[in-house]
């Protein structure tokens, strides 16, 4: 029996769900999205609350119950609160902008990278602090990951984006030998 799955969720006040067509609707201050119900799941809503079952009690049931629950419930957060990430940029010469609503990276490269976020996706840059925000928990992560990937922290002078607060590994360099016999 799922843990998380079998917990109900309080819709707030300011959020409308309905199911239409194998998808659950969210509508909330912050934007409107739509999550696909998985195979083999029941869905319910009543008293202000969306409750989830397993049609039968296979591995994938059992598998996509959980799962569906967590996706509803970030919908929701999203809608609310809304999700973030924060990249810093360390390194001599390392820089990013904004030229409008692209991110401008200046990485030590021949050439800037330009980053075009996806609809509902903002990006906002400080010093060389950029901050991620949007209502879709998976798109802002991917994005981050996307951006952390074209200069990832390397180990011996920890130059590169990293994601606030991520700690680097460090590794010493080579010891310069003296003459010793």
């Amino acid at each position: 029996m799922s843990k998380i799955g079998k917990r109900q969720i309080v819709i707030p006040d300011n959020i409308e769900v309905e199911i239409s067509g194998g998808f659950l609707k969210f509508k909330g201050n912050n934007g409107t999205t739509n999550l696909k119900i998985l195979p083999y799941i029941k869905t319910e809503i009543k008293d202000k609350s969306i409750f989830f079952t397993p049609e039968n009690n296979s591995k994938q049931a059992r598998a996509n119950w959980g799962t569906i629950r967590s996706l509803a419930y970030n919908a929701i957060i999203g809608l609310t609160e809304g999700f973030g990430k924060v990249l810093e940029i360390e390194g001599i010469g390392y820089r990013a902008n904004m030229e409008g609503n692209t991110l401008v990276l200046n990485l030590g490269l021949s050439h800037p990278i330009k980053v075009n976020p996806p609809e509902g996706i903002k990006i906002s840059v400080e010093k060389n602090v950029i901050k991620i925000s949007g209502i879709d928990k998976a798109l802002v992560g991917q994005i981050a990951a996307k951006i952390r990937a074209f200069k990832k922290p390397e180990p011996y002078k920890g130059k590169g984006i990293r994601y606030q607060g991520e700690i680097i590994r460090r590794k010493a360099g080579k010891k310069v030998a003296g003459t010793t016999k």
